[in-house]
């Protein structure tokens, strides 16, 4: 059978060359001897290569398919797709020259030792790659989400297979690795679709607490995007060395938490002004003794 060894046999220096020698020494009679052969190798070869790209076409398109249809990122889909495609592609090439005659061993160990080279030199970046499958496919957060991980706090403006992009709240753009945000906490401010606003205000211990908490209530109250359900909690949290606290927690549409924040605390400052309510802050008192005086 024809071989690409045939094809380049050298003849011996002690034989005569016949007419299957190799094809360097005799081309005419090589060809006449293993013409066909060589032809319906190649024609073999070809036709490998044909179907077998044609077939990983239609896999790759079956793939890529499934992968939309589960709403998978597009540029995690297209990066998917390419990597698959050119995986098929070295099968079909090394299939086909396999049919030629050809010891595709070496090719298989050279392939394997290039990859293990480039998966050492681009660790940090496979690692990268592999937290931002994770991110995609266990949806953690989404585009548009306010959240809080890898030491940074902001909303998401994109999720990319490498690195993910953040606007903090003070406009700076944050690019965060990928692996860095999956070794860690994510707490995702947006998840849900309410949220509850724990705040803590102090009275003097000489206030009247129930005057304070009815004035903490009607303050909430009168919000209208404070929600009815769950209900509000006003309660003493804690006597303090220089206060009475109150925790007051009221419910509210995330889209709401920081407006209603900021509102009810200076509300409440207003209105313990006006109702007579004291909020104490740190004091230090200093005693001096006539000795101590009379001595300076």
């Amino acid at each position: 059978m024809f071989t690409i060894a045939a094809l380049l046999q050298e003849p011996s220096q002690n034989q005569t060359a016949p007419a299957t020698a190799g094809v360097f020494d005799d081309p005419v009679g090589w060809l006449q001897t293993n013409g066909l052969d060589m032809g319906i190798a190649l024609l073999q070869a070809l036709a490998i290569f044909v179907i077998g790209r044609w077939v990983a076409k239609i896999l790759i398109s079956v793939l890529n398919k499934v992968m939309v249809k589960r709403q998978l990122d597009a540029t995690l889909i297209g990066f998917i797709t390419s990597l698959c495609y050119m995986a098929l592609l070295a099968m079909v090439s090394i299939a086909a020259i396999g049919k030629l005659g050809v010891d595709t061993t070496s090719f298989a160990a050279i392939i394997a030792a290039a990859g293990l080279a480039i998966g050492f030199a681009l660790q940090g970046s496979l690692g990268n790659f592999a937290a931002g499958v994770m991110l995609i496919l266990f949806r953690p957060f989404k585009k548009g989400d306010f959240i809080e991980a890898a030491g940074v706090m902001g909303v998401v403006e994109d999720i990319a297979v490498f690195a993910t992009t953040m606007k903090t709240g003070d406009n700076k753009k944050v690019i965060v690795p990928n692996s860095n945000l999956t070794g860690g906490n994510i707490t995702n401010y947006s998840a849900n679709d309410t949220r509850r606003v724990d705040m803590t205000f102090g009275i003097g211990y000489q206030d009247d607490i129930k005057k304070a908490k009815d004035v903490l209530r009607a303050i909430v109250e009168a919000d209208d995007r404070v929600l009815k359900e769950p209900a509000v909690t006003i309660a003493v949290s804690e006597l303090a060395d220089s206060s009475v606290n109150f925790v007051c927690r009221p419910w509210v549409s995330t889209a709401d938490y920081w407006g209603v924040y900021f509102d009810v605390h200076e509300r409440v400052k207003l209105e313990f002004d006006k109702h007579g309510i004291s909020i104490p802050y740190p004091q230090q008192d200093v005693h001096m003794h006539e000795a101590a005086v009379g001595a300076l």
